[in-house]
């Protein structure tokens, strides 16, 4: 705890010239006076000022910050960009108190392994990798950096504390927002020091690619792992950004780009369980052509029902239905049902109007994508925790894609990935199951409105409801009513039973329940024909009402 208020001192430092400055657009004057307007340029000097004082806190205000970069419903796009450039890449601690972090958990490094490295080959703000060789095969040694634990509880909790100081600062959607950028970053960098959880991640997600032998994901060694220590088998590759070097080997990067844009479907709308930091230093590819995956510290899962609606997301970007947008924005959580359907359909044409003269398919979804997210800021969306992570893979690997291939066309692999997969069905079969849908909705429709109707009966006999309708028709013109919706439904019936025969049966079935329709549908058509009409208007009106009473 006293650690904890002293970092407490050690971050207001830091943030309080930039609070300061929030304050002041509120308020010219500080407490009183008039809000200013803050230029975009403005907004990127100050993000870059708050960019180094994340750096100048270390290890857990670096995660902040790319967790941040994830974030476009709390921060405006000038921070978003510049956050974008962290890389997690600092200086590995001194190897003495990183063997004793290995020995601690595993053994002696001399008795375990045949070899170890003592240089390490990449380092993190919260761990650093090493080569050895063990049991007569080259692994990769991840080892969490020492002390970091202390570190990150004492920042966990300045951050929870500078929460109600940060939201006098903001609307009330980016409240939502902040506090579930706060839960999920608590629970992110929590795992991502959990190396027992990265192994099981990486053996589930090893399992589920088992039988493809185009992607690479190293074994874990569970012997010589703990909560602090991963060992796995070393795989070398050349880095997937490389493309000079991929030339070389005569990998066809369009081919690749597909393949992987392929992976991160199967894992987000298959398999529900997914690798969720795909910059290019975690992908390499081996001679072969085969993508190697690295460092699953950050991994994610999805549940049933966010994966449908991803898939009716992009079904609906394909369509071009802003409509059916708009709807799986709101079923994810990730739209505001408040919000102004009219305005932010006017945002999605916008996001998808550079398409127009061109199949939908050649349009990228990083357009669609940025576009909305440079809206976020202003507009009532937000990004709940789950689907946080979903959003960073597909901006990441949407990018690296169009690093291999410029022309890389996101929405036909998207859309081609579903079809095969069966999320996408056309022709007559899913024509006629939409019309048998529709049939059996009518069905319970019709069973379900006479008692509903005795219900208002009885309620109108117990005097409970007063209504009084006025109808300038005679009789007759409820006799024709109930005729028409007679030869409706008959005609509906013979219509949908002959698309069934059309696609399960003969021509000479369809034919005869064709001819029984025409007779039904000319006797439909001549009933509109007649001049007799049904007027009349309920009148709920309180003024009628007591009019009735008096």
């Amino acid at each position: 705890m006293l650690r904890a208020y002293r970092r407490f001192l050690v971050v207001s430092y830091q943030f309080l010239p930039l609070l300061f400055a929030y304050a002041r657009d509120a308020n010219r004057f500080l407490f009183f006076g008039p809000s200013r307007t803050v230029d975009s340029e403005t907004r990127r000097k100050r993000a870059r000022s708050l960019l180094q004082s994340m750096l100048t806190l270390g290890p857990t205000f670096i995660k902040l910050g790319q967790l941040l970069s994830t974030r476009p419903d709390v921060l405006p796009p000038e921070y978003i960009d510049e956050f974008e450039r962290l890389q997690d890449d600092v200086p590995p601690a001194e190897w003495e108190n990183a063997r004793e972090v290995i020995e601690a958990d595993v053994g002696p490094i001399d008795d375990v392994f045949e070899t170890f490295d003592t240089e390490a080959i990449s380092g993190a703000s919260l761990g650093q990798v090493y080569t050895a060789r063990a049991d007569g095969r080259n692994v990769a040694v991840k080892v969490r950096r020492p002390g970091i634990e202390p570190l990150v509880e004492a920042d966990l909790r300045v951050v929870r504390w500078s929460l109600p100081v940060l939201m006098r600062f903001v609307g009330e959607a980016r409240s939502f927002s902040l506090e579930t950028l706060a839960d999920e970053f608590e629970k992110t960098i929590r795992e991502e020091m959990d190396y027992e959880r990265e192994r099981r991640m990486l053996v589930e997600i090893g399992n589920n690619f088992e039988e493809n032998d185009r992607i690479r994901i190293p074994n874990a060694i569970a012997e010589l792992s703990s909560d602090r220590v991963l060992t796995m088998e070393y795989v070398g590759g050349t880095k997937i950004s490389d493309v000079d070097d991929l030339d070389q080997l005569g990998i066809d990067r369009t081919e690749l780009a597909e393949r992987l844009q392929r992976i991160y479907f199967q894992m987000i709308v298959k398999d529900g369980v997914f690798h969720a930091d795909p910059h290019p230093g975690n992908l390499a590819v081996a001679e072969d052509g085969t993508i190697v995956f690295y460092d699953f510290g950050m991994s994610g899962r999805v549940d049933p029902f966010i994966q449908e609606k991803i898939i009716e997301f992009y079904m609906a970007i394909a369509a071009q239905d802003t409509d059916a947008i708009l709807d799986a924005l709101i079923d994810m959580g990730t739209l505001s049902p408040d919000a102004d359907r009219k305005v932010m359909a006017n945002i999605m044409e916008l996001a998808i109007a550079d398409a127009r003269g061109e199949d939908i398919e050649q349009y990228r979804v990083q357009q669609i994508i940025q576009q909305v997210e440079d809206t976020i800021y202003e507009f009532p969306l937000r990004l709940p925790p789950n689907l946080a992570l979903v959003l960073r893979v597909a901006t990441v690997v949407e990018g690296v894609c169009v690093t291999l291939d410029s022309d890389f066309d996101f929405i036909a692999v998207a859309t081609d990935f579903l079809r095969e997969e069966g999320y996408i069905e056309a022709g007559a079969r899913e024509y006629v199951a939409d019309r048998a849908e529709e049939f059996r909705t009518l069905g319970e429709s019709m069973v379900r409105v006479p008692p509903k109707l005795e219900s208002v009966l009885d309620d109108l006999d117990r005097g409970n409801v007063t209504l009084v309708v006025e109808f300038d028709a005679d009789e007759k013109a409820f006799d024709l009513l109930a005729k028409r919706i007679v030869l409706g439904a008959l005609l509906a019936t013979t219509v949908l039973s002959a698309s069934m025969l059309y696609a399960f049966s003969t021509i000479e079935a369809t034919l005869v329940a064709l001819a029984v329709s025409v007779p039904l549908a000319l006797l439909l058509w001549r009933s509109f024909r007649k001049r007799r009409r049904l007027r009349g208007g309920p009148k709920f009106t309180r003024q009628r009402m007591r009019e009735r009473q008096k």
